[in-house]
């Protein structure tokens, strides 16, 4: 291995750590403020990418109709339950549902700008976070951490089987943002790469002006340090419960928007990677989001570093990394009975 190798398997880590931190922190935000892990979170990878890759072939019409299968389905939900029409806010995402999927019936998607593709998949990805969320986690949200999981593991199967009914068996890819690439001495960065970093770096800051200057953002950490303390102050654990859901849904699309013209991926692709973040949010306890952040970006370079070494059992070694923290946090942390 030479310094050329060196920094070559440093960009594709880099890369890849980069997008694992985006997951690691969605995740953390997700489990803090909602006590559920989100086991679907690469999902909404998935579906970013493939239907960035559908709209470039002009093909992007699945995923409209899953949303507006989203939408009808809270509308019915709140019926059942309520036993009275559905509020202004069903009406609102059913109607928004219906807006966008006739739009994409009538637009040349091929045809329109990549920015404009991109805003369209992450118009399509984003709402069916709160979607899931109030179907799924909103009726049982004071469960026991178990059942949170649980629910979150079949919602899991069930989106990767309409996943898979969706985009078929075959992978997809879409095309880069821009060609070329950065030449620093013996080595050229990929411009997509670049993207990726960049992309990373500036939504990390976001993120960071979100939780630290607007009140949603403070709203959000008051409910994940404590959620009962948060609603006695007047904050709804409902809203924060959508609200999270819908930045792990903007952050999943996102995330696949921008590793899709790195790799090809298919319908069940998001759950590996996901797991990778898993890793890195594990290494922060699943709730501090700059260790989680650091742990998901060396979990990228070890993946990088092990694809040389050790190709055939590079998993084996990601994976093997969760292990001394999950020790660590079982010998140090004090442990109590979660009331049912």
């Amino acid at each position: 291995m030479d310094s050329q190798i060196v920094l070559l398997l440093g960009q594709d880590g880099l890369t890849s750590g980069a997008i694992y931190a985006l997951l690691a922190l969605s995740i953390v935000l997700v489990f803090s403020v909602t006590r559920v892990l989100l086991v679907p979170q690469g999902e909404f990878v998935t579906f970013g990418a493939m239907a960035m890759a559908g709209m470039q072939a002009g093909q992007s019409m699945a995923l409209a109709w899953l949303l507006l299968g989203l939408a009808v389905a809270r509308a019915v939900g709140a019926l059942w339950a309520r036993r009275r029409w559905p509020g202004p806010g069903d009406w609102i995402m059913l109607g928004y549902a219906v807006a966008l999927w006739a739009l994409l019936r009538v637009l040349p998607l091929q045809a329109l700008p990549m920015v404009v593709q991109a805003l369209l998949t992450l118009a399509l990805v984003v709402p069916m976070g709160p979607l899931l969320y109030d179907i799924a986690f909103k009726p049982i949200a004071s469960a026991h951490s178990l059942v949170l999981l649980i629910v979150s593991i079949a919602l899991h199967g069930v989106l990767v089987g309409l996943s898979l009914l969706m985009f078929g068996a075959e992978g997809a890819r879409s095309e880069p943002f821009s060609d070329g690439g950065l030449e620093i001495g013996p080595v050229v960065f990929k411009s997509q790469a670049l993207w990726v970093i960049a992309a990373s770096v500036l939504l990390i800051g976001a993120l960071y002006v979100f939780f630290d200057r607007t009140l949603y953002g403070k709203a959000l950490r008051a409910t994940s340090v404590n959620r009962l303390g948060a609603e006695l102050m007047g904050i709804s654990p409902a809203f924060a419960g959508q609200l999270s859901f819908g930045l792990a849904a903007f952050i999943g699309a996102l995330s696949g928007i921008l590793i899709a013209p790195l790799t090809t991926l298919y319908f069940d692709s998001g759950f590996l990677i996901s797991l990778k973040g898993f890793v890195g949010a594990v290494t922060g306890g699943l709730l501090s989001y700059p260790i989680a952040a650091l742990g998901a970006t060396s979990v990228g370079l070890v993946e990088s570093f092990s694809t040389f070494w050790a190709s055939d059992y590079k998993e084996v070694i990601v994976f093997t990394l969760i292990l001394p923290f999950l020790l660590w946090r079982s010998l140090t942390t004090r442990h109590s009975e979660e009331d049912a």
